[in-house]
Order: C-alpha cells, then structure tokens, then sequence
C-alpha cells in the first residue's frame, strides 16, 4: 500500500479561509495542544515566495515505513538494529513488549493514513479521544526530526549531511497501489529504511523551515 507525504502550509491565507480544507483537523490539534500547556498551530503572514498551496513531499510503501519503525524501537530499547528481509512477528512482537516505549515516539506511534506532524515542539505525541476519532495521535516535527537523526548513524547515514531525498511524487498515490513507479532502491542491508529515512527528513526539515504541517495520505 502507497502513502504519500503532504505539505500542508501553514499561512494566514490558507488557514484563515473560510474553504480551508483542515479548518477542522487544526482546531482539534489546537485544542489539543492547548489542554497540553502549548502554544496552538502557528499560523504564518503570507510573504512573496511562499506559496499556500498544499503540495506532496514524499511517497513510499507502507511496509517501507513499518521496517524504518523497527529499526527505531530497536535503537530506543537498546537491542541491536539488525536488518531483515521481510516484517514478521518480531516486529508486532516489538511493539507489544514494547508499547510504552513505542508511545513515546514521533516516527512510531502515529496511525497510518491519518494525523499530523505540526511545527510545534513537545516531548512525546499528543493523544486525547477526539484525536482518535479525527485520525490519530498528533506529533511534533520537530520531536520526528530528533529522531530520525537519532536512528540515522545505524542505517549508514550521516544526519549533518545526508543523501539527496528521492523525488517527490507527481500524483497523488491511491492506497492500494505501490508508491509511484517501482522505487529503485539502492544496494545495502537498509535501504528500504534509508529510503523513507530521506523522504521523512526532507518533510520534518521544510516542515520546520516554512512553518508547515506534515499529513498523511
């Protein structure tokens, strides 16, 4: 199944529309936010150059994200980030033994398909019923962003200066069909990882320097 990484910008014309699309989503994350002692979705003046439009940033296979999860939980809980072929239950096992740990985590514990990532920063994601309801746990991009250059080093990669991120996709992806053309991942033990390591470091890095927020499809 594809999941796509959307951009959502985070700019008085857009948010302050009467058609904004996310009116709903954000005033539920505000809300949220707000009962947790934090400031609310930024809301940006518009300046020439930014655009307002809602433009994806990335794309890859689900089970591409489930395998960089793993390797993560690893890495929180100290076991060794070994590679595997293919999930099985040793990672729905991760994830049972490891639960409180996993809750803990930006890149973890977030529904696929639904929630956010907001410019916002708070130590761990956000969970209330009304958010359940609405789509998922709400995280931080910057809380994403720590973690990704936290797992990096095990997956070969250097977060101070990483790879190029793979292009992004030029559709948008519907759920049951693979990520956009066959992705042509390099050689190595981890490079489905990598692959989403790049697509979601490139997302948390524009999310944090144009003031957006990061969605799921």
């Amino acid at each position: 199944m594809a999941c796509d990484l959307w951009l959502v910008p985070l700019v008085d014309v857009l948010c302050h529309s009467p058609d904004n699309p996310f009116a709903e989503e954000i005033a539920a994350y505000d809300k949220a936010l707000t009962d947790a002692g934090l400031p609310p979705v930024p809301v940006f003046n518009y300046m020439p150059g930014l655009s307002g439009d809602v433009a994806p940033v990335a794309g890859f296979d689900y089970d591409a994200l489930h395998f960089l999860r793993r390797a993560h939980i690893l890495h929180m809980c100290g076991l060794e980030v070994a590679p595997v072929d293919e999930l099985g239950g040793d990672y729905e096992q991760l994830l049972e033994m490891f639960e409180a740990t996993a809750q803990q985590s930006h890149l973890v514990w977030h529904f696929d398909h639904a929630g956010a990532y907001v410019p916002v920063d708070f130590a761990e994601p956000l969970v209330t019923d009304e958010l359940l309801d609405g789509g998922g746990p709400l995280g931080s991009s910057h809380g994403l962003l720590r973690e990704l250059e936290a797992v990096a080093p095990y997956l070969g990669i250097d977060p101070a200066a990483p790879p190029p991120a793979p292009q992004s996709p030029s559709r948008p992806t519907d759920l049951e069909e693979p990520a956009e053309t066959p992705v042509a991942y390099e050689a190595g033990p981890f490079a489905r990882e990598r692959h989403v390591w790049l697509g979601l470091h490139a997302a948390a890095t524009r999310s944090l320097a144009q003031g957006s927020m990061i969605v799921f499809s």
